[in-house]
């Protein structure tokens, strides 16, 4: 047996800090941030109780502020070019809630516009999928009093990239499918947090030729519980129909619920929609862009394959720039489609016209 390299142990590497600093911010703690010289003290809203908000105040000498994501400031009518920061001295827990997500919520009274260090908290929070709303404070002058807190260096955040585009197959098992006859599954492992990933191989595609496929992000509502809100269900069954019918496919299916934002996110994003929102406008009401899902995994997974050619099921252009950034070469598209309905008619026609998906509006307009 080789002798054990206890020094690999020692240093940290970027994916173990970022993976530390998420972990803590879930649970509601503290964690700072650095660069060079300075340090701010950060927690998520969204993970903190009114007790700790109101310990984070004290430790922080009332110099705490709320960083408020730019899709959100411009939701608060807030004119600025990036995220913001607003004053938080005598400023209760449920005042900066309100600021954070609360629907036709007034602006601060106050603020300021984002720095670099503060702004780089906000993806630290997405990674953790939490809302990008962050409460923080230079602590620089009296650091000692968080050394028991976690620390990551903006830098490593930076750095903790390239883990996303690693993954390592852990299983790969025969699935008998309804009415797609013997698939396999085939798991791997990787990427930030170590989430695990599926690809499910319909029938014998031959990888050395172009390989039909498709990328489904996961959706809880649609896929498992048939949700009438989207065409998701339709568009995962339908897509793995028409690999079948290819002659043999792959259907990646990643873990990206709500669009990379988490079913949390998704479920507060339903909410507004219930009050007349689109889809776009209610996730920019809790400080979050279009659409959060990324898809280093698909090509790491696509490359394990041994798959560099591919026809790809997609209506959203956003995947095919996603796999050719990867090198992976894109020769075909075709539409997947889904049924359209009373409830996702609305759903469909934002997708279109406001996040470019190619689909038929003249279908969505019959279907009124």
């Amino acid at each position: 047996m080789p002798p054990i390299n206890q020094s690999a142990f020692r240093l940290a590497t970027p994916e173990m800090e970022v993976e530390r600093a998420v972990a803590e911010l879930r649970y509601g703690r503290p964690v700072l941030m650095a660069s060079g010289e300075r340090k701010i003290a950060v927690m998520a809203l969204d993970a903190v109780t009114p007790s700790l908000y109101d310990q984070f105040a004290a430790a922080t000498r009332d110099t705490h502020s709320l960083l408020l994501a730019a899709p959100r400031a411009t939701r608060l009518g807030i004119v600025g070019n990036g995220d913001i920061l607003a004053p938080l001295a005598g400023v209760s827990f449920e005042q900066a809630s309100t600021f954070s997500y609360v629907l036709g919520a007034d602006k601060p009274d106050t603020w300021m516009e984002a720095d670099d260090l503060a702004s780089q908290t906000a993806e630290l929070a997405r990674t953790a999928l939490l809302l990008p709303a962050m409460v923080l404070a230079d602590v620089s002058t009296f650091q000692d009093d968080f050394a028991g807190c976690c620390e990551v260096s903006a830098s490593r955040l930076k750095g903790a990239e390239t883990a996303r585009q690693r993954f390592e197959q852990v299983v790969r098992t025969r699935v008998p499918l309804k009415d797609l006859g013997d698939s396999e599954f085939v798991v791997f492992r990787g990427g930030l947090a170590q989430k695990d990933q599926v690809a499910v191989i319909v029938g014998k595609p031959d990888v050395s030729r172009t390989v039909p496929i498709r990328i489904h992000s996961s959706c809880i509502t649609g896929d498992l519980c048939g949700s009438l809100k989207c065409d998701c269900g339709d568009q995962l069954r339908n897509g793995l129909a028409l690999l079948k019918q290819a002659g043999g496919g792959v259907l990646l299916y990643l873990d990206q619920e709500g669009r990379g934002t988490g079913i949390g996110a998704k479920m507060r994003a339903y909410g507004y929609q219930h009050q007349g929102l689109d889809t776009i406008d209610a996730d920019a009401e809790l400080g979050l862009a279009d659409d959060h899902r990324r898809y280093e995994a698909a090509v790491a997974i696509l490359r394990h394959l041994n798959i560099t050619k591919v026809a790809v099921y997609t209506n959203n252009p956003t995947k095919i720039n996603g796999l050719r950034a990867g090198g992976i070469e894109v020769d075909a598209r075709a539409a997947v489609t889904g049924t359209v309905t009373l409830e996702n008619q609305n759903y469909l026609r934002t997708k279109t016209l406001r996040a470019g998906h190619l689909m038929d509006l003249n279908a969505l307009v019959a279907a009124e």
